[in-house]
C-alpha cells in the first residue's frame, strides 16, 4: 500500500482531475453538479535539493540533451547547446558542445564548437574550434578542427583536415 507522501517528501491532500471543475475564492473548487472539493495546494516551486543543481546547470550550459546508458537515438537534433552521449546516436546535429562518454556512441553528421570524445565519433565531424580525444576515444571518418588534442593511446582515422569551418567559410567568401 502507497503512503500519502510523495516522492519529495510533501503531504497530497485530496483533489479532483476533473476538466470541468473551477477554483473558488474560499480555496474550495466546485463541480458543474454543485458539490464542494477541497482544493490542491501545489507547491510554487521543486523543493531546493532538486531546482537548485538543475537551475545551475541550465544557466551554465543553456540546453543539454543526455543520452544515457542503453539509450538508442536516431535523426535530427536542433537547438542543443551541449549534447552528451552515453548510449548510441545516429543523427545530423549543429550545436555548441558535444560530449561522448566511454560507451558512447555517434554516428553521423555533426557540426560543433567543441568535442570531447571518450568513445566512438563515425562519420563527418567539423569542430569549429577544439576536438579532444581522450585514450578511450576513437573517430573515424570527414574530419575537420580547429585545434586538436590526442591524448595518449587516442585514435583518429580518415579524411583529416585543418580549419574547423571559420577558416574555409571566410575563403569562400573572399573568391565569391
Amino acid at each position: 500500500m502507497l503512503r500519502s507522501e510523495s516522492l519529495f517528501g510533501k503531504r497530497e491532500t485530496t483533489s479532483t482531475n476533473s476538466p470541468f471543475s473551477s477554483a473558488s475564492s474560499n480555496g474550495s473548487t466546485s463541480t458543474p453538479t454543485g458539490g464542494n472539493v477541497t482544493s490542491v495546494n501545489k507547491p510554487a516551486q521543486y523543493p531546493s535539493s532538486v531546482s537548485a543543481p538543475a537551475q545551475a546547470a541550465a544557466e551554465e550550459s543553456g540546453s543539454k540533451l543526455t543520452v544515457g546508458p542503453n539509450i538508442k537515438v536516431k535523426g535530427e537534433i536542433e537547438d542543443c547547446d551541449t549534447l552528451v552521449v552515453e548510449g548510441k546516436v545516429q543523427a545530423t546535429i549543429n550545436c555548441r558542445v558535444v560530449q561522448i562518454a566511454e560507451r558512447g556512441a555517434f554516428k553521423g553528421s555533426a557540426e560543433i564548437d567543441l568535442a570531447e570524445i571518450r568513445g566512438e565519433f563515425d562519420g563527418e565531424l567539423t569542430v569549429r574550434q577544439k576536438l579532444v580525444i581522450y585514450a578511450s576515444g576513437k573517430v573515424t571518418g570527414k574530419i575537420r578542427y580547429g585545434k586538436l588534442v590526442i591524448e595518449e593511446g587516442g585514435q583518429l582515422a580518415g579524411d583529416l583536415q585543418v580549419g574547423g569551418g571559420h577558416e574555409q567559410k571566410e575563403l569562400l567568401q573572399k573568391t565569391a
